[in-house]
């Protein structure tokens, strides 16, 4: 088997995949980075729901999601039973969710595998902790749709970003909103942070020129301040990049007016996988897609159908 992504994976010690839409493409990379990784022990769990046969959504079939013996998988207690692995629980998280208690098992023999875990970044955080105590030398979070997965930062070293001709009928439209969220995915990690205020921001940036956002960072709050010129040559410094609500226009006007814009909590993306055939009914120019995704992003891009073969 040709490697796709173990060379781009091999030093991260936890690893996201984030996805733009269902039907991306992120089980099929899932799937095969856990091949690529057969001999070594992984952890593996989900934000939200994945691993099903069919897509709750669509109604589209789906890949499962094929683990080798000595997995260890954290799970919803209801996803065990469609599960069809030899299984051996080793932890019981105590964490709830609509479909069960979080369970930590040991696969005892390869097979599929269904997956429903926490969605919050303290909980993440423990059960990535529980697999390396366990012996895990690498744990996966398979990010389900949307913007709590970019808050899984807090806990990933890398993240792999999937995206697709689902995600809309205008290939420009994808490339372009594909390569805004890789941008609020890839923030500069703060060197320092600053202090917490209660003040407006518009009067802690003209008296200090740089602050911390407490909460969501948006375009209501942002282009007021660009319009006023609190923000020229200033400094933003959100939490994690969940917090950053703002579209692809507001991101520009930003850059162009050397706003840096950085985040506490920060992690390396990997590459982007492109999936050039919609569960919808269209699809676009593999080759094409492929060329106008690396043109927006500086980091590799990779066919998801290339990680099917």
């Amino acid at each position: 088997m040709q490697a796709v992504f173990k060379d781009l994976t091999a030093d991260v010690r936890t690893l996201s995949i984030v996805g733009m839409c269902k039907n991306a493409g992120k089980t099929t990379v899932l799937n095969r980075l856990l091949a690529e990784s057969r001999g070594r022990v992984l952890g593996l769990t989900s934000i939200g729901r994945d691993g099903e046969s069919t897509d709750i959504v669509t109604g589209t079939e789906k890949p499962g999601i094929y683990v080798s013996e000595g997995t260890l998988i954290a799970t919803a207690k209801d996803m065990l039973d469609l599960s069809d692995i030899t299984r051996e629980i080793v932890h019981t998280t105590g964490i709830p969710t609509p479909l069960g208690e979080v369970i930590v098992v040991r696969a005892k023999s390869a097979g599929n595998v269904q997956l429903a875990g926490p969605s919050i970044t303290s909980q993440l955080k423990g059960l990535s902790d529980l697999f390396f105590s366990l012996g895990a030398e690498q744990t996966i979070i398979d990010g389900a749709l949307g913007r709590k997965s970019l808050g899984a930062r807090a806990v990933a070293d890398g993240v792999i970003l999937c995206t697709g001709a689902s995600y809309d009928m205008r290939m420009e439209k994808v490339v372009a909103d594909t390569a805004s969220i890789f941008r609020i995915m890839n923030l500069k990690k703060a060197e320092f942070v600053p202090a917490e205020s209660d003040r407006p921001l518009n009067e802690v940036l003209r008296e200090h020129g740089e602050a911390l956002v407490p909460g969501a960072l948006t375009d209501a709050a942002v282009v007021p301040l660009l319009k006023s010129g609190a923000l020229k040559n200033a400094r933003l410094v959100v939490k994690d990049p969940s917090k950053v609500l703002l579209s692809p226009d507001t991101l520009d006007k930003l850059a162009i007016r050397k706003v840096s814009l950085e985040t506490v909590e920060a992690a390396k993306a990997l590459c982007v996988t492109v999936n050039p055939v919609s569960a919808y009914g269209w699809k676009f120019d593999p080759d094409a897609f492929r060329r106008a995704m690396a043109a927006a992003v500086n980091v590799p891009v990779i066919n998801v159908k290339e990680a099917a073969e």
